[in-house]
């Protein structure tokens, strides 16, 4: 389980100090993000999606509404009198925002938040699909769940402060939980007549801190139910999807309650297991399964009941009858020869490379929004200089670089300065680009490049490029592409094991660069016109092809030509390319290339490659492309 699972007590711990990290670099003024879910949770488990609660800063919840309010917020109050517990309906008390009157239903002169109308804010091109209480992206990849926050506890969830006297959870545990207060989710109960206008009370970032405190041998135990779960149960059919994780924490919640810390020995972790399986047998058999804070919510009320019941007891009295070794009709527990790039480097290298090849850590470009970019970038600094921690400042340091790898898409950039006010802005300019580079080996560098190159300083721009491309090796680390037997061997080496993550990702790692609509940084012949928001471009690709254009504004016709060659071979040798749409972007880069030169035909063959490769036209600047020469 920690060798190829989980990870040992140290990894998990670096996990939630990432997310941690991550979340406080992404408040803003608008909204406040906190990484949910396994993720969260410091889990990073096969199967797992990402959850995003995204907690709206600018609208509060309360249940007393003889509060002063601040003019610049909204305020709805609990209105729970004809919701099941659990739910609620929030009514509107103040708000000078017509748009937030837009979001609510008005019932006999009252303003209830519709839950359906807030997600639908939300949807867009790239994340369209309402999942539940979330808006989900289009790869399946990431949930956001847009909340509201009571910052008091809630009378429905009252009981719960004195009903344990039990050693878990810890009263400073239950304090930091009950000062936190609740969330408001929107998802109302289904087939409730007022479905739309109820919002289900959520205690994630309670839930998430009594996960915190659980010792390594419950998460463990934690672990093992949500695999059970997911590789066995949920491969029958019939009972497919009648479970969730969530029912699994609350049976952990409620046993690590009732029962002595003393039992959450390593020695004791089949045993827990066991009685873990046996009290969800009790659950499915009498359909209860009471909320861990609001036991009056049953959470399998209209959910486990009838045939659907009968095939799951049966199912889980099955498992329950090989007793631990129902955990081995998982292919994770019974088969570690198959072994995923993520189980290699669990097995293999250092703590460093875990984190660093881990999916809580390619979450910087989703997770931290531009908008909060010069408060975020200012705030890392400070973190770096005052933090006793190095680990921490390592961690703030990579995404701080990454914040700043985001908002160079925003500098101003003009020709060579020939004023003191231009010359101070270029040289900010050159000094925002070049604290990016700490993230990974060569796209900070690439951006730096650019800035040359649109400033028509071709020279330094190429001298940039080649010291980019020296560090385009095979050793290098590129997200979705496995490891070679050359990578295998550098990373097992003793010095690799012992540098910091902020280190190897600086050494070692590569990334695609991405340029968002608009981008001062973007070359001209690449701007991005129409419905596209961003491009996404392989580093090795972006390299030649800025060479390219340099040598082709230089006159310099030999050199051009082999920058060519280098972009074409690339592409087909595929160097840091790992999925199709960067590899659409790749070849409508050589049509670009091409249409410069003149080869028109040339050109129409690589931009039907790139549209062949990424079918959706909007997403691609290759379909415009192609018009512009004469169509197909």
């Amino acid at each position: 389980m920690c060798n190829h699972i989980v990870g040992t007590e140290e990894h998990v711990q670096s996990l939630r100090m990432i997310n941690t990290v991550r979340d406080n670099l992404s408040r803003n003024e608008i909204q406040t993000t906190i990484t949910s879910g396994s993720f969260g949770e410091g889990l990073d488990m096969r199967g797992s999606d990402v959850d995003l609660v995204k907690v709206i800063s600018f609208i509060e919840v309360c249940e007393n509404i003889n509060i002063p309010f601040n003019q610049n917020r909204a305020y709805f109050t609990m209105e729970t009198c004809e919701a099941q517990p659990g739910s609620t309906q929030l009514r509107l008390v103040h708000s000078k925002n017509l748009k937030i009157f837009e979001l609510c239903n008005e019932i006999e002169g009252q303003y209830y938040f519709s839950n359906l109308k807030i997600k639908q804010l939300f949807l867009h091109k790239f994340s369209s699909i309402i999942h539940g209480p979330c808006v989900s992206d289009n790869d399946g990849f990431m949930d956001y769940a847009y909340t509201l926050h009571n910052r008091s506890w809630i009378k429905q969830a009252e009981e719960w402060k004195t009903r344990s006297k039990n050693a878990w959870p810890e009263y400073d545990v239950k304090q930091s939980i009950i000062k936190h207060g609740v969330l408001f989710v929107p998802k109302g109960v289904q087939g409730s007549k007022k479905e739309e206008l109820e919002w289900r009370i959520s205690f994630s970032v309670g839930e998430k801190f009594l996960i915190y405190s659980f010792t390594h041998t419950q998460l463990l135990c934690y672990a093992l139910m949500k695999i059970l779960l997911k590789d066995v149960i949920d491969t029958d059919l019939e009972c497919k999807e009648l479970l969730s994780s969530y029912f699994m924490k609350t049976i952990l919640f409620w046993i690590s309650e009732e029962f002595p810390l003393s039992i959450w020995r390593p020695e004791n972790l089949i045993s827990n297991f066991m009685r873990c399986v046996k009290r969800l047998i009790y659950c499915v058999e009498n359909s209860v399964c009471p909320q861990y804070f609001i036991p009056e919510n049953n959470l399998f009320k209209n959910k486990i009941k009838g045939h659907a019941q009968e095939t799951l007891l049966q199912k889980l009295n099955i498992l329950y009858s090989y007793g631990w070794r129902s955990i081995l009709f998982s292919d994770q527990m019974s088969n570690f020869n198959e072994l995923s790039f993520q189980k290699e480097v669990h097995l293999m290298y250092g703590e460093s490379l875990k984190l660093l090849m881990s999916p809580s850590s390619c979450l910087r470009d989703r997770s931290i929004p531009i908008g909060s970019d010069n408060l975020s970038w200012r705030k890392g600094i400070h973190m770096v200089l005052s933090n006793n921690s190095s680990k921490i400042r390592d961690f703030y340091s990579f995404y701080t670089s990454t914040i700043l790898f985001n908002s160079d898409n925003f500098l101003t950039i003009d020709d060579i300065p020939d004023n003191k006010s231009s010359y101070k802005q270029y040289k900010t300019s050159i000094s925002t680009v070049l604290l990016n580079a700490r993230h990974d080996a060569v796209s900070g560098w690439l951006k730096l490049a650019s800035l040359f190159y649109r400033t028509k300083q071709y020279k330094l721009a190429l001298d940039i490029l080649q010291y980019s491309l020296l560090k385009c090796s095979p050793e290098k680390l590129y997200f979705g592409i496995r490891l070679s037997p050359i990578q295998n061997e550098l990373l097992s080496l003793q010095f690799v094991k012992r540098l910091t993550v902020s280190r190897l990702k600086k050494m070692l790692l590569f990334s695609y660069l991405r340029f968002t609509k608009n981008c001062t940084l973007l070359p001209d012949e690449l701007q991005i016109n129409g419905d596209l928001s961003y491009y996404q471009i392989p580093p090795e690709v972006y390299a030649h092809f800025i060479s390219f254009l340099c040598h082709y504004n230089m006159k310099n016709t030999d050199q051009c030509l082999d920058s060519l060659q280098d972009l074409q071979l690339t592409i087909e040798e595929e160097h840091f390319i790992a999925s199709d749409s960067e590899r659409a972007m790749s070849y409508n880069i050589l049509g670009v290339v091409f249409k410069i030169l003149g080869d028109i035909e040339s050109a129409r063959y690589a931009f039907i490659r790139s549209i062949e490769l990424e079918s959706d036209p909007d997403l691609n600047t290759a379909f415009r492309n192609l018009l512009s020469i004469g169509g197909m």
